[in-house]
């Protein structure tokens, strides 16, 4: 398999996962729709778990293009690059889930530590209004309901869980703060 080969296969594979995280997204946002929130709980932590394996991929594929025999790969015939267009925007395009960070944790320490998510988000929403860009505004291809700053916001949330910046078990349809968080903010090191 030559280098081109790999890449491409490598960019699909990225896009297939992706794919499989805004399904896992549905999923999860159908089962909490409908009360089912041990499936909801479930089918967050797969999605958590693929994306963090989205992210080694993600580092592979890196990896791979910086490896010295393949830095400069040859351009593709067109017709020999089969791509699948699975709705998602090119990177850089929206704005990226590190930037939800901080306008997440001020929010939430202004509010007193939690509150419920559309309100938490309407805040950052108007807190970002100069970085959101109209892609941002865009509905998701999986979701036509929701628009995709506020799911990417939403990925930002499990993130800052993950890291131990937000509290994890927090009821359903609320965010909190943890100390940890707290002290990450004062410090500028959120």
């Amino acid at each position: 398999m030559e280098n081109e080969d790999i890449t491409t296969t490598l960019r699909l594979l990225l896009k297939q996962i992706e794919a499989k995280i805004n399904t896992l997204n549905e999923e999860g946002a159908r089962a909490f729709r409908t009360g089912k929130y041990e499936r909801a709980r479930s089918v967050v932590e797969e999605a958590t778990r693929l994306k963090s394996f989205l992210a080694k991929a993600e580092s592979l594929r890196k990896e791979w293009n910086e490896l010295p025999a393949f830095s400069q790969p040859r351009k593709l015939p067109v017709s020999s690059a089969k791509r699948r267009d699975f709705g998602k925007l090119e990177k850089g395009m929206r704005t990226q889930e590190e930037a939800f960070r901080v306008p997440i944790l001020q929010t939430l320490a202004e509010m007193g530590g939690s509150g419920l998510v559309r309100d938490i988000l309407d805040v950052v929403e108007r807190k970002m209004s100069g970085i959101l860009n109209k892609h941002d505004y865009e509905p998701l291809p999986s979701n036509p309901k929701e628009l995709r700053w506020r799911n990417n916001a939403q990925w930002c949330r499990n993130t800052l869980v993950t890291e131990g910046l937000m509290k994890k078990g927090s009821p359903t349809g609320v965010w909190e703060i943890a100390d940890v968080g707290r002290k990450a903010l004062q410090a500028g090191k959120a």
